[in-house]
């Protein structure tokens, strides 16, 4: 029995790309993943997983079954329904927009692009780049946006780690070129998602994701500035922050951290920041959130060094244990995690720095710490011998007890650890 031909092509198969593969999968469409990664697609075919998201017994069946399947030939996208990037749009040095990776695909795409066809974007971007940036790179080849092809912008909305609102559950944003691309695209994306939200345009669908995103900047960076005031005033902001979320209506818990991780909120505001330049307007709430934000870990540190002083100990010198280094709880994904800058500020003031996480075996050199790193054993021998253990990422399947136990000082950046008089917190 041969396998089934595929309707819909994802091409990067990342964080974004592969769960969106496997919905459609999962939902009976056969799906082929595009990458260039030799190594990622040969594990995918053998039903290896990279995501934590998608268990590679997840995965196994639809490689399987033959509904889903990886390549690197772009050439097979000729026969597709529907193509859609998931593609890397970081920020460069000058925290400007890089769109490279999506404006390549573009290009390779293009000379292969058959009429009748639905390209969707899905990359977080600035309002206006499906538009001004995509259509004209697709038609280079003579045909044309919203009448031989189809052409939209879909926010992705992952939230790694998250069980009760998954890929497929969460309302799906859809915006076309034209009601007719709209239309296109619900039909496609309406045989895998539980609901499709179509708005107007894709201007209206790449802004909706940035705004989604600077509300959070906005709102950490205000909680995070009222750690700062609260600190300085001997005030508890956890316990405010707990008072605070008894009332039932306008307002909404939001909790202080040590900065910002992930690939969405520490970088997606700043898209918007740039392309306003363009109508002589600066967006101050987003300019203002990302430097409070930024902020963090020098805070975080200094209060670390603090607290040391108090226990007759000097931070240069001093064995200290920071627990978690993943973004977020319980993942495994490091994208701009506040605990690499830590790190690199505790190993610059001369802190002799170990890690722990379950989920992050290794760190390399390169992806924001200096020297290689393995995580350690959290044993009660190490807890122990660390002058201070610093909680970064408040992973659940840790002993929050035992570490407050088992530790001298603890200094607690998510009001994990059970307080006692050996805890400090944010």
């Amino acid at each position: 029995m041969s396998a089934p031909t595929p309707r819909v092509g994802v091409i990067g198969l990342g964080y974004v790309g592969l769960p969106l593969a496997v919905v459609f999968a999962e939902a009976g469409v056969p799906v082929l993943g595009l990458d260039v990664v030799k190594q990622k697609v040969a594990a995918i075919n053998r039903g290896i997983s990279h995501i934590e998201d998608v268990p590679s017994e997840r995965l196994a069946p639809l490689v399987e079954a033959g509904t889903l399947r990886a390549g690197t030939d772009l050439d097979e996208i000729t026969d597709l329904e529907a193509i859609i990037i998931c593609l890397p749009t970081p920020l460069d040095e000058h925290r400007e927009p890089d769109l490279g990776a999506v404006l390549g695909a573009a290009r390779d795409i293009a000379p292969r692009l058959q009429k009748g066809q639905l390209v969707v974007l899905e990359s977080t971007t600035y309002p206006g780049t499906t538009r001004e940036e995509l259509a004209p790179i697709l038609e280079e080849f003579g045909l044309s946006a919203g009448t031989d092809f189809h052409l939209a912008f879909s926010p992705e909305r992952v939230d790694p780690g998250r069980e009760d609102w998954t890929t497929r559950s969460t309302p799906k944003v859809v915006g076309g070129l034209t009601p007719a691309c709209t239309q296109k695209v619900m039909d496609v994306y309406g045989r895998a998602f539980d609901s499709l939200v179509p708005v107007s345009t894709p201007e209206v669908a790449e802004m909706t994701k940035i705004l989604e995103n600077v509300f959070r900047s906005v709102n950490i960076a205000l909680v995070n500035e009222t750690a700062i005031l609260c600190d300085r005033m001997g005030v508890d902001v956890w316990e405010v922050i707990d008072a605070a979320a008894t009332k039932p209506f306008g307002y909404m818990p939001f909790r202080p951290g040590p900065g910002l991780g992930g690939h969405c909120i520490p970088i997606d505001p700043f898209y918007l920041t740039w392309k306003a330049r363009e109508y002589d307007f600066h967006t101050e709430f987003i300019e203002l959130a990302g430097k409070i934000n930024s902020q963090m870990p020098y805070f975080c540190v200094s209060k670390l060094a603090r607290a040391l002083n108090e226990h007759e100990k000097a931070l240069k010198g001093a064995k200290v244990l920071v627990i978690g280094v993943a973004y977020k709880a319980d993942v495994n994904d490091m994208r701009e995690s506040p605990a690499l800058k830590v790190i690199s500020l505790l190993r610059e003031r001369g802190a002799d720095v170990s890690y722990h996480d379950p989920h992050v075996p290794a760190l390399e050199p390169g992806h924001g710490v200096d020297v290689a790193m393995h995580s350690t054993d959290l044993t009660d021998e190490v807890l122990e011998g660390a002058d201070a253990v610093v909680v970064v990422t408040a992973h659940s399947g840790i002993d929050w007890q035992r570490v407050a136990e088992s530790s001298r000082l603890v200094m607690d950046f998510r009001n994990a650890v059970p307080r006692g008089e050996n805890v400090w917190t944010l």
